[in-house]
């Protein structure tokens, strides 16, 4: 695989990511504004402990998958984004194309951290054990509790921002590796 492969897998990545968004902005519609980060953090949180669960348990009670969870973290991990840009609200202040606006914007930087990080790391990501992406979600969760525990103050590390665009990319990366069609592309 080359570059050009894994940028349209991620992009269809997203694209699947952008559909469960929107469907849930129409459902629901931005009621997400009302969450702090650390709620935004604490949802993640819950999203890979529950993929860390069914991959060591390899069964599902309430028969869903893994993917479901990793499309789960890649949209709260945008969303966290933009609690941090936009602040909370206590009402539903954004209307869902306004979101889904803002959405697009924070998927496109997220893209392009992957494209860059990509070269850097040459693909490496796809010799990694998606429970690896897990793994590694769980750790950017833990460093972002601390940070949001110092009220967001680093003395040398990234930020909260950084962390969460993170788990995104690696989310999308679990996203590939777990899904056919995607994975099909040459």
């Amino acid at each position: 695989m080359n570059n050009s492969d894994t940028n349209a897998q991620f992009d269809l990545a997203l694209d699947i990511c952008r559909n469960v968004f929107t469907a849930k902005l129409k459902d629901y519609g931005a009621s997400w504004r009302i969450m702090r980060p650390a709620a935004v953090t604490d949802q993640i949180f819950i999203k890979a402990k529950r993929i860390r669960s069914l991959e060591t348990k390899g069964v599902s009670k309430v028969g869903e998958g893994i993917l479901p969870e990793f499309i789960a973290i890649v949209n709260y991990g945008i969303i966290g984004i933009i609690q941090l840009r936009h602040g909370y609200s206590d009402t539903k202040d954004m209307t869902a194309g306004e979101a889904a606006a803002i959405y697009d914007s924070i998927a496109r930087e997220a893209r392009e951290l992957m494209i860059a990080k990509n070269h850097d790391y040459d693909e490496a990501w796809r010799g990694m054990r998606v429970l690896s992406y897990t793994d590694l979600i769980l750790m950017k969760l833990e460093r972002t509790k601390e940070i949001e525990d110092h009220n967001g103050h680093t003395e040398v590390s990234e930020g909260i921002d950084a962390n969460y665009f993170d788990m995104i990319n690696y989310a999308v990366f679990g996203i590939i590796k777990l899904s056919d069609d995607i994975c099909q592309i040459q």
